[in-house]
């Protein structure tokens, strides 16, 4: 026991959620839930609004403030880092506190309430996550790269600058296991791109930027972008492909050993030198990956030396791919049936919002690549065609679909990952219990839920 399965701990929050939720507590099966972090909470408080003209105050929030802090330190006493909640107040004030204690085989972050992806074999990454980069033995640099001038442009835009030393370049290249490319220590040998270098001053660091045409990481903090730079939790990683098309400058992959990222755009999008160019690219050019994308990168520049040169490239140089045919969504605004999903390279299905008759998957079975399937609640005509499925990874599907599939034993066992898809108010509890059935059978670590009881009295 501790703090944090103390009703007391808890009695501030309660009293805060029963007097913005007082009809729907009342009601026959009312119940409320929240979640408290280290760092934030979500919580069916009722707040006031500020009077016309008015901002909101510190001193108006401070009762749920205070309320909040004391379980943050019991959750820190705990070593908890988050914690969802259900509660159940009934008029009278006798209370019960559902806390809902995280497992380390439930993803966090994604779905309210609800558990996000449940991880069935440990340290499991989608498929898009393993794939390499495709070899690429005839691979050039662009006839534009150009270090020797590269590093002229350079030292004429900074001609203070300090430059890496020859043990430092050796130190980043043992740090990144890569050989670093010329163009890239052609800038490095006239800026390293450390604060400290130009003591603070954000004048010379904008020069910097001007200068190089990012915001340039120092040489310390180059990275490489491989897969697992590039997290993404499973219910979306298991959605995606890689695809790379004949013409593509840059492979759609998640990430490889030969992007070295040194720059940032500005807005949280990363720079990289791209050691492992797609069919019509070129060795050593500069590609940009998207903060708002986890596979794949666009094209900027042929070369480091067009990119201070501030030529871009005109060439096509996204590597996004048409979803199809290995992504095939089945739904009222997208295919029309599982039929016109079925190709040898479809890897992810993914039926939706569907207002005909439920959907067979009798069409996919047999498909030599398809890993990933997501049905929509009360969309399939039988659940129990899933056991035919035999090369899933990822499955998300309803509670019903699922206790159907549990029920008779036929829950793929090729599965790495799994998820419950659940829609409208639908009570955490019986969701957690479906969750832990299907963590079971993988022998995984369970979710806990710590049952508290208490009596606030009644309302005043």
């Amino acid at each position: 026991m501790s703090s944090l399965d103390e009703f007391t701990t808890w009695e501030p929050v309660l009293r805060l959620i029963r007097a913005g939720n007082a009809e729907g507590l009342a009601a026959p099966g009312g119940y409320v839930t929240g979640q408290i972090g280290p760092y934030g909470w979500s919580l069916p408080i009722l707040r006031g609004f500020p009077l016309p003209g008015h901002a909101a105050q510190h001193e108006d929030v401070q009762d749920e403030f205070d309320a909040v802090r004391r379980v943050q330190s019991a959750l820190a006493e705990a070593g908890v880092d988050n914690i969802p909640f259900t509660a159940e107040i009934a008029p009278t004030g006798r209370t019960v506190l559902s806390l809902l204690r995280p497992s380390t085989a439930v993803e966090s972050g994604v779905g309210g309430p609800h558990p996000s992806s449940l991880v069935l074999v440990e340290g499991a990454v989608p498929e898009p996550w393993r794939r390499l980069p495709d070899p690429v033995p005839g691979a050039v640099p662009a006839p534009s790269a150009d270090p020797a001038l590269l590093e002229r442009t350079l030292r004429e835009r900074l001609p203070d600058g300090v430059g890496a030393t020859d043990e430092e370049f050796a130190a980043a290249e043992t740090r990144l296991g890569v050989t670093l490319p010329e163009e890239l220590r052609s800038l490095y040998r006239v800026t390293r791109g450390r604060w400290q270098d130009w003591g603070g001053d954000q004048e010379v660091t904008e020069r910097v930027v001007q200068a190089v045409g990012c915001e340039l990481f120092a040489l310390d903090d180059v990275y490489i972008a491989d897969p697992a730079s590039r997290t993404s939790p499973w219910r979306y990683a298991a959605m995606e492909a890689v695809v790379t098309r004949p013409d593509a400058t840059v492979q759609g992959v998640v990430g490889s050993a030969g992007w070295i990222v040194f720059a940032d755009t500005g807005g949280g999008d990363r720079i990289a030198v791209d050691l492992t160019p797609g069919p019509r690219g070129h060795l050593g050019q500069i590609i940009v990956l998207s903060h708002e994308e986890s596979v794949g990168a666009d094209l900027v520049a042929d070369s480091l030396t067009d990119l201070v040169s501030r030529r871009r490239s005109d060439r096509r140089g996204s590597s996004r791919r048409e979803e199809l045919p290995a992504v095939a969504r089945v739904n009222r605004a997208a295919l029309d049936s599982v039929e016109a999903a079925v190709h040898p390279e479809l890897e992810v299905l993914s039926i939706g919002v569907w207002e005909g008759n439920p959907i067979s998957l009798a069409p996919v079975t047999g498909l030599p690549r398809l890993r990933t399937l997501t049905a929509y609640p009360g969309t399939l005509a039988d659940p129990l065609e899933i056991a035919e499925l035999t090369g899933l990874e990822f499955l998300d599907l309803g509670p019903e679909d699922w206790r159907v599939l549990l029920d008779a034993g036929a829950v793929p066992r090729s599965l790495s990952a799994a998820s419950i898809e659940v829609h409208g108010e639908r009570h955490p509890l019986p969701i957690v219990d479906l969750a832990n059935e299907i963590l079971a059978l993988w022998d995984r670590p369970l979710i806990t839920v710590s049952v508290i009881k208490g009596d606030l009295g009644p309302s005043a």
